[in-house]
């Protein structure tokens, strides 16, 4: 759905950072839940994954298991997934080749580029920008 804002809050936008900076020189990888509502993707939770990708530094790879969980979690609590995250610790703020290759969902995939401090949202494969929005707390 390209042109649906995704809204974030600050709080969940904090521990992505955190969790990316964490790592700096691994890429991280998380999924988002949340409601699409009123035409806006609205996260309400983060679950930071595992990466088990053979080159880390390079790609990123969610444990399927623990992607799982993330998603049964998500549906015991009433929300769908709404997003993935991962990171680029040298950039940049866009879709790599492999990242638009294996998207595997039809939500927003934020990159938080390490090296520049941004955070932007695509819908993949196609790499259209979303609009990505830090609010004050849950929409």
């Amino acid at each position: 759905m390209p042109g649906v804002p995704l809204h974030l809050p600050a709080a969940l936008h904090a521990a992505l950072w955190q969790h990316a900076r964490a790592h700096p020189h691994h890429e991280v990888v998380g999924a988002l839940g949340g409601v699409l509502r009123c035409e806006t993707w609205c996260v309400h939770t983060l679950y930071p994954l595992p990466n088990i990708a053979l080159d880390p530094a390079r790609e990123y790879l969610a444990d399927p298991t623990y992607l799982l969980r993330a998603l049964k979690a998500m549906r015991a609590e009433g929300l769908d997934l709404v997003g993935l995250y991962h990171s680029h610790p040298r950039g940049p703020d866009r879709p790599s080749r492999t990242d638009t290759r294996l998207a595997a969902y039809d939500v927003p995939y934020l990159i938080a580029d390490l090296s520049g401090g941004r955070l932007r949202a695509y819908l993949l494969p196609g790499a259209q920008e979303v609009p990505l929005r830090v609010t004050d707390g849950p929409e």
